[in-house]
Parts: C-alpha cells; sequence; structure tokens
C-alpha cells in the first residue's frame, strides 16, 4: 500500500490538491491525477500540484540556470491529468504552501521565486496573500467564439500569458450569467494548444478613481469552469485595457465568482509585465492510498 499526504488549498475558490516530494520519486500517471482531481470518486480539486524541488526535474535544472533562487518547482496539473504551463492562482497557493510548511521564507519585502514550466515566477507577501508578478504577456490572434447560453458568436481577443487565452467582452451581467460554461466554448480558428476561454463584463462605471472594474467568468481547458483562474483574470484585464485604449488604467479590481483578484499593468526593462494579487488558502491535510487510484 502507497500512502501519499496531500494538503488541499485554494485561491478565490480556485482549488488545488498538493503533494509534497522533495526528491521527486514519486510517479503518477495522468489517470491518477484525474481521479484524484475528480469531485465523486477522489479529493476533488480544479487541479494538482506536485511540490518538488527544482534540481530533481529536467526543466527545473534549466529553471536553475537562469534563477538559482528558485529552488522549488511547481508541477502543474489540469483536473484531467494533463500538465499545464503555469497557474497564477495555483502559485499563490504554491508559496502558501512553503511558507506554512516552513520550506521557504519572504522577510523583509523580498522576493520568493518559484520554477514552473513557464518560467521563473517571482512573488511577495503582502496584508492580502500575495502577489506573482506573470511577466511579459503578448497579443495573439483574433478569433470567434460560441458558447452555450449566447445564441451569436462573438469576437475573441489571444492574450498570452505563459499559456494561451482567448477572451470575450459581452455586454451584460444578464448574458454573463445565462453562460453554460459546463461545455466547452467553441473557438475557431481551434488554438493549437488549446485555451483557457474567458467572458467579461465591464461595471458601471468601469473606470473608478483610476482603477478598472468588472466581472468574469471562465473555462479552463482540462478542467471546465472554475470559480477562478489567476492567468484567465490578468488576460481579460490586459484584453479590456486594450480595448478602452490608450486612456485605461493599468490596475483593475476584477470580480470572479469565487472572489476579487487585483490586476497590475507595469514597466520594466524587458518590457511590461502583469501582476496579480489575492488570497491564498490551506483549508485540510489528508492521505490518499494510491491502491484506490
Amino acid at each position: 500500500m502507497t500512502v501519499v499526504s496531500f494538503t488541499k488549498g485554494h485561491g478565490t475558490g480556485n482549488d488545488f490538491v498538493l503533494v509534497l516530494d522533495s526528491e521527486g520519486e514519486l510517479a503518477l500517471s495522468s489517470k491518477q491525477i484525474a481521479k484524484i482531481c475528480d469531485r465523486r470518486f477522489g479529493v476533488g480539486a480544479d487541479g494538482f500540484i506536485r511540490v518538488v524541488k527544482s534540481s530533481k526535474l529536467p526543466e527545473g535544472r534549466e529553471i536553475l540556470e537562469v534563477e538559482p533562487t528558485a529552488i522549488w518547482f511547481m508541477d502543474y496539473y489540469n483536473a484531467d491529468g494533463s500538465a499545464a504551463e503555469m497557474c497564477g492562482n495555483g502559485v499563490r497557493v504554491f508559496a502558501r504552501y512553503l511558507l506554512d510548511r516552513g520550506l521557504a521564507k519572504i522577510e523583509g519585502g523580498s522576493t520568493l521565486a518559484v520554477g514552473t514550466r513557464a518560467g521563473v515566477k517571482d512573488l511577495t507577501q503582502g496584508s492580502n496573500g500575495f502577489a506573482v508578478d506573470l511577466g511579459r504577456w503578448k497579443l495573439t490572434t483574433e478569433y470567434t467564439v460560441e458558447a452555450s447560453g449566447i445564441e451569436v458568436a462573438r469576437p475573441g481577443q489571444g492574450i498570452e500569458i505563459g499559456n494561451p487565452h482567448v477572451v470575450v467582452a459581452l455586454s451584460s451581467d444578464a448574458e454573463l450569467k445565462q453562460l453554460k460554461l459546463f461545455e466547452a466554448p467553441v473557438v475557431e480558428p481551434t488554438p493549437a494548444n488549446g485555451a483557457n476561454v474567458e467572458f467579461v463584463v465591464p461595471s458601471e462605471p468601469m473606470i473608478k478613481d483610476g482603477v478598472g472594474y468588472f466581472s468574469f467568468r471562465v473555462h479552463e481547458r482540462g478542467v471546465g469552469e472554475t470559480l477562478s483562474c489567476g492567468t484567465g483574470i490578468a488576460a481579460a484585464a490586459l484584453a479590456t485595457r486594450y480595448w478602452a485604449g490608450a486612456s485605461a488604467p493599468n490596475q483593475w479590481q476584477v470580480q470572479a465568482l469565487g472572489g476579487v483578484v487585483a490586476v497590475r499593468m507595469f514597466a520594466t526593462e524587458d518590457g511590461e509585465h502583469v501582476s496579480i494579487s489575492g488570497p491564498a488558502e490551506l483549508t485540510f491535510d489528508g492521505e490518499i492510498d494510491l491502491a484506490s487510484f
């Protein structure tokens, strides 16, 4: 019998199963991960995070060549067991886990470097949880998106933030509410690696005291609808700012189903970066008998 300890955590309702595997010895199949994430037959989660030392993975060793302080690697998987590049809410929960378990420290305004398949992500800690610098971003292809609950296909803007997104603007809260995101939206042309699809409705007024506001729902590839998606929220804010024009702000408050996440765009030496900030909580610990999975 192989029993593995786990921790459950979430960031604004986007929830994860975390397993500490410091030495990279745990080999789980995509089928096992999918069953662990199943809400009826497993623990239940939007994603699975293996907490592993960067030195124990080939992609982690590449990270260490760039950033030697990125001791820990977030080995992230979607709920269907597929590997994913990054997760904005997940990396904040990852940081909470490292700090609470005494595996890392953030002292005196310093940053915590975490390795991911999308590169190094730097986190800081504040009164509202953690902020993570998601790095550079770019506009990509324009798409059309069909979604259950909306009669007419809508234009969507492709955004890349280490993982792919397509953002769609809707006209009202009623439209946002009537979406049936248990069915995956149909995106044309089909993104090569799939995409998370975000739907946004600007608040009224959209901008108040230099901060932008909008509501948000998301369908995540390999998962389905989730209560929140960190990189998706960042992508939605970037697309909304792009549509709003040059006078649009660089700070946003985004109302997801699971809570509010803040977004900030800022200049750096290598181009504009985008960050998100919000809470990250650990909820309970347990054990998994892998013989059952």
